[in-house]
C-alpha cells in the first residue's frame, strides 16, 4: 500500500471513529461535552491527514490508544452498548496498525540490509 493509499484509509477510519461516536452518544444530555471529547478530535485529525501532516498520523496513533481503553472499558462495563464498544475497539486499533506501518517497514528494512 502506497503511503497515500494508507492516508486515505487512514482518514476513511477517523471518519468512520467519528460517525460511530456521533451515533454512540447521540441522545446523551451532554451532547456538547460528546461532540468536543470524542467526535471533533478524530475530524481534525482527518483534515490534517489529507492535507498530509505527518504530526496528524502521530496524534491519530495516540489517540487511538485512548480510544482503545475507552472501548475495552465500555465493552467491559456496559454490555447494552458491547456492539459500539466492540467496533471503536476495532477502529482503534486498525488505526494504531495504519500509523505504524512506515516505523515496521523501515525497522525491518534495516535488519534485511545487514
Amino acid at each position: 500500500m502506497t503511503g497515500r493509499g494508507r492516508d486515505v484509509v487512514l482518514a476513511i477510519t477517523l471518519a468512520l471513529l467519528a460517525g460511530l461516536y456521533a451515533w454512540w452518544f447521540r441522545h446523551d444530555r451532554h451532547l456538547a461535552a460528546v461532540l468536543l471529547v470524542f467526535v471533533a478530535p478524530p475530524l481534525a485529525l482527518l483534515i490534517g491527514v489529507l492535507a498530509q501532516r505527518s504530526a496528524a498520523r502521530f496524534w491519530a496513533g495516540v489517540l487511538a490508544l485512548f480510544w482503545f481503553s475507552h472501548g475495552v472499558m465500555s465493552a467491559w462495563t456496559h454490555r447494552e452498548t458491547a456492539l459500539f464498544a466492540w467496533t471503536g475497539i476495532v477502529l482503534a486499533l486498525l488505526i494504531v496498525a495504519l500509523v505504524s506501518i512506515p516505523g515496521m517497514r523501515a525497522r525491518f528494512a534495516a535488519r534485511k540490509a545487514r
